[in-house]
């Protein structure tokens, strides 16, 4: 039974490591794109080489910078020439396009109240001819990454909630083997908790291996997935295996000590003709 009680919940605990992994992958996805968030900052004609230079400064020590690049007027055209096949400066006799800095933005900022706070913001700035970006794009952004966030969380509660069930259930099922050696127990007069104390050790001592035995499937599924098949489950951070483990871990303890609680309070208030009944 406690071979079998460890195995039942060290696969809960392997799906919850998993959902986990899953998170923090997505959450992975949507911070690059919203790195990926650009502003076109564009420079006045008039502003010298150290104006030009002062003004990106400010922009990559600004908070909302996660990335800054100078376009020079000459790289603009070359750009310009390569993306659409014709040269203005042919027919115009000189280059229309002006310098400028492209800011990616941080994922706290890449939203469109925060854009448009950051656009005033850049235009109040001395030699900043115009700022630009596609605020259609933006708000169509922000609207699927709340629809994917919505999702995921979903997902994740639904799947806790079958977690804490089996959890619970399989524990009740190990504290009912043992219903009659409770009953002895509170018949010669031990109290509530010296009866629970063998079976709330036991049932942490479970939660733990179980834990560690999920941790070791998920390490070997993550080695197989992410360099066997090239399918990045979650970025290698010290940060977010600490949070997988601490996941797997606190929600083996937390449930087993829940479910070893709530089946062996149900036995001791049981009377002994119920206990033959059930």
């Amino acid at each position: 039974m406690y071979v079998t009680t460890s195995v039942s919940i060290t696969l809960v605990l392997f799906l919850v490591g998993l959902i986990a992994m899953v998170t923090l992958s997505a959450h992975r996805m949507i911070e690059q794109v919203k790195h990926n968030v650009t502003l076109t900052v564009v420079i006045s004609p008039e502003a010298d080489s150290a104006q030009v230079a002062l003004c990106g400064a400010v922009l990559k020590a600004s908070p909302y910078c996660h990335a800054c690049r100078y376009i020079s007027s000459e790289e603009a055209l070359e750009e310009h020439v390569r993306s659409l096949g014709d040269d203005p400066a042919q027919f115009l006799g000189y280059n229309p396009l002006l310098a400028s800095y492209e800011v990616n933005l941080t994922s706290a900022y890449a939203n469109p109240d925060s854009i448009a706070s950051v656009d005033r913001q850049i235009a109040s700035l001395p030699y900043v001819k115009q700022v630009m970006y596609q605020k259609d794009l933006v708000e169509l952004l922000e609207h699927n990454v709340s629809q994917v966030t919505l999702v995921l969380l979903g997902l994740a509660i639904m799947l806790l909630l079958i977690a804490y069930v089996l959890i619970i259930n399989t524990i009740r099922l190990h504290v009912y083997s043992h219903r009659f050696l409770i009953n002895t127990m509170r018949l010669v007069g031990a109290t509530p908790w010296v009866i629970k104390r063998p079976f709330v050790a036991r049932s942490l001592r479970m939660g733990c291996w179980s834990a560690l035995l999920a941790l070791l499937l998920l390490t070997g599924l993550f080695y197989y997935v992410q360099y066997s098949m090239n399918i990045v489950l979650m970025p290698v951070t010290p940060m977010n295996i600490a949070v997988v483990a601490a996941v797997v871990i606190l929600t083996g303890e937390i449930l087993t000590l829940v479910g070893s609680l709530i089946a062996v309070n149900r036995y001791i208030r049981m009377d002994t003709e119920r206990m033959y009944a059930i």
